[in-house]
C-alpha cells in the first residue's frame, strides 16, 4: 500500500484524539476479545457466551445460527449474551454483531470442541519445529512436516502469544487447518485435535496458551491458594504468597482474557520448570490444584484436565541448583498424587525418551495421541482405546520376596520380552539394591539374596527411568515408592 500524507496525516489525528479524550474514543466502539474471531470453533451441546464492549447503555444484537440475542452494555462497557447450545456443525457460518450503526461480520465458524491447551515449552512446540533445537526421533516417524504440506478442513487452532498483557489476549487469531500460521501452533495439541477429529467426526478447535521455561505460579492467581490448607502458613507470613510471580501474570494475560469462551476441557504440559525447585519445596500437587481449582470457578465449569508426567531428564546437569537422581521421581509422585482431583488425570511418557539430555523430546505426535485416548476415554465414553497406564496397587512380604501388584495391568508383560528393569528393594537398613523382577498375573515378585528380610520397594525411583514393564495396549508403568508414609497428599474440596 502507498502511504502518502494524507494517510500519515489521518494517523496522526487518530492518535492524537485516543490520546485527547483516552477511553472514551474507544468505547464508541463496539470491540471483541481477541477470543472470538473468523475461523473460530464454538463449543457444541453447551450454552455458548458472546461478549464484548461498547459505549454504556449501547444496544447490541448477536445472530447466529438461527438465533438472534440482543444485550445492553453495562456501565462498565461489558456486554454479554449466552447462545443456547448448538449442534455440531462443519458448514462455515456467519455471526453478524449490530451495534447501532455499526457492524462486525465473523465468518467461516464452525461448531465442534473446544480445548485450551497449556503448559511450557513442551505444550508450546510448533508443528514447524522453528525456535527449538529439535531431534529426529530414533523410533518411529515424526510426521509434523508432512501434515504441513495438507489442509486439515475440520481443525482450527488459536495461538495465544507470549506477550504480557492485561487487557486482552496477544493473537493473531483463528487459523484453519493449514497455512504459515498454522504452522506455529502446538504440536502436542495439533495431535490431540487430530485424533480427537478422527474419532469423533466433529470439527476440532484448540486454543494454544502455553509459555516456554514458565512455572506453575504465575499461571495461578494468589487468591486461589487461599482455601488450599498446605499453603495456610505461607499466606499468613506474605500477603503475597509467590514472590517471584505475585500477581500471577500468565494467569492475567493469556488465561483471563479467553474467560467465559465456552470450552470442553484443558490439557496441561508443564513441570520441568518446577521440578529444577521443587526439591525442597514438594508441593506441586497442592499447586496444581490451586491452580485447576481457580480456572474451573472462573469459568464456572468443572472441566476435565489431564496432564503429561514430564519425561525422564537428566535434572543433575542444572549445576547451578542441588538435585540428585531422585528429584524427578519424588516430582512424579507429586504429579501422581494430583491425579486425586476430581476429573484429572494424567499420560505417563517415561518410554518416549531418547536423550537424557534433551528436554524436549521428539515423540510429540504420541504425546497428542494419548492426551486425546484419554480424552476419548474418560470425556466422550469411548471404547476400545489404549488410555490406562499400570499403577502400583499394593504390596506384601512373603518370605524373602516382595509381590507388588498393580491395577490397570491387564497382559503385564515388558516391551522388549527381557525380564523387568527398574525395580529396587531394602531391608531393615533401608539401603536399595536392585531387585530381580518376575511378571506373574498383575503382580511382579521381587527377590534380592542380598535382602533377606525386604520391608520396601520401588520402581522407576531415577530420572534415568525408562522401564520396559507395559500392559497389554503397550503402555508404561508408572514408578512408584512403597514408602508412602513419607509424603501424603490429601486433596481438599476445592475453592
Amino acid at each position: 500500500m502507498r502511504i502518502n500524507n494524507f494517510t500519515v496525516s489521518f494517523a496522526k489525528t487518530i492518535i492524537s484524539l485516543t490520546l485527547l479524550f483516552g477511553p472514551k474514543l474507544l468505547l464508541a466502539q463496539t470491540r471483541l476479545p481477541a477470543i472470538l474471531g473468523s475461523n473460530m470453533v464454538l463449543q457444541r451441546n453447551a450454552p455458548v457466551p458472546i461478549w464484548g464492549w461498547a459505549a454504556p447503555g449501547k444496544q447490541i444484537k448477536v445472530a447466529f445460527a438461527g438465533q438472534t440475542l440482543t444485550a445492553t452494555a453495562a456501565p462498565d462497557s461489558l456486554w454479554q449474551v449466552k447462545l443456547s447450545p448448538l449442534a455440531a456443525n462443519e458448514t462455515p457460518r456467519e455471526m453478524i454483531i449490530q451495534a447501532g450503526s455499526q457492524q462486525i461480520n465473523l465468518s467461516n465458524i464452525l461448531v465442534g470442541e473446544v480445548w485450551l491447551c497449556s503448559g511450557q515449552s513442551n505444550m508450546e512446540y510448533p508443528i514447524d519445529k522453528t525456535e527449538y533445537k529439535y531431534t529426529d526421533p530414533k523410533r518411529g516417524i515424526d510426521s509434523s512436516e508432512a501434515e504441513l504440506q495438507r489442509p486439515h478442513p475440520g481443525i482450527r487452532t488459536i495461538k495465544i502469544e507470549t506477550k504480557y498483557n492485561f487487557h486482552d489476549a496477544t493473537t493473531n487469531g483463528w487459523q484453519n487447518g493449514e497455512g504459515k500460521m498454522f504452522a506455529r501452533s502446538s504440536v502436542v495439541a495439533f495431535f490431540f485435535a487430530k485424533q480427537l477429529r478422527a474419532k469423533l467426526r466433529v470439527p476440532v478447535g484448540v486454543i494454544t496458551s502455553a509459555w516456554n521455561g514458565s512455572r506453575i505460579e504465575p499461571w495461578t492467581p494468589p487468591a486461589a491458594y487461599k482455601n488450599i490448607p498446605a499453603f495456610a502458613e505461607d499466606i499468613s507470613q506474605s500477603d503475597t504468597l509467590m514472590d517471584k510471580e505475585p500477581e500471577g501474570k500468565m494467569y492475567r494475560s493469556m488465561i483471563a482474557p479467553l474467560i467465559p469462551f465456552a470450552i470442553k476441557g484443558v490439557i496441561w504440559y508443564q513441570g520441568e520448570s518446577n521440578c529444577l525447585i521443587e526439591e525442597h519445596d514438594m508441593r506441586y500437587a497442592y499447586k496444581m490444584q490451586a491452580m485447576i481449582d481457580y480456572w474451573r470457578k472462573q469459568w464456572n465449569l468443572q472441566f476435565p484436565f489431564y496432564y503429561v508426567l514430564v519425561a525422564p531428564y537428566h535434572y543433575t546437569d542444572w549445576k547451578n541448583m542441588p538435585h540428585t537422581p531422585e528429584t524427578l521421581p519424588k516430582f512424579w509422585e507429586q504429579q501422581v498424587a494430583a491425579a486425586h482431583i476430581p476429573n484429572t488425570a494424567f499420560i505417563n511418557i517415561s518410554d518416549l525418551v531418547d536423550n537424557f539430555s534433551d528436554i524436549h523430546p521428539p515423540y510429540k505426535w504420541i504425546v497428542g495421541q494419548r492426551l486425546a485416548n484419554k480424552a476419548l476415554a474418560e470425556t466422550y465414553k469411548r471404547k476400545g482405546l489404549a488410555h490406562l497406564y499400570p499403577q502400583y496397587k499394593g504390596g506384601k512380604v512373603s518370605g524373602n520376596k516382595m509381590i507388588v501388584s498393580f491395577k490397570d495391568a491387564k497382559g503385564l508383560r515388558t516391551r522388549d520380552n527381557k525380564t523387568p528393569d527398574f525395580f529396587e528393594l531394602a531391608g531393615l537398613d533401608g539401603n536399595y539394591v536392585p531387585a530381580n523382577a518376575t511378571i506373574k498375573g498383575n503382580t511382579v515378585i521381587l527377590f534380592n539374596a542380598k535382602v533377606p528380610h525386604p520391608t520396601e520397594a520401588r520402581f522407576g525411583w531415577t530420572h534415568e527411568a525408562t522401564p520396559n514393564l507395559v500392559n497389554a495396549d503397550g503402555l508404561p508403568a508408572v514408578p512408584f515408592r512403597t514408602d508412602v508414609k513419607k509424603w501424603t497428599y490429601k486433596v481438599s474440596a476445592g475453592n
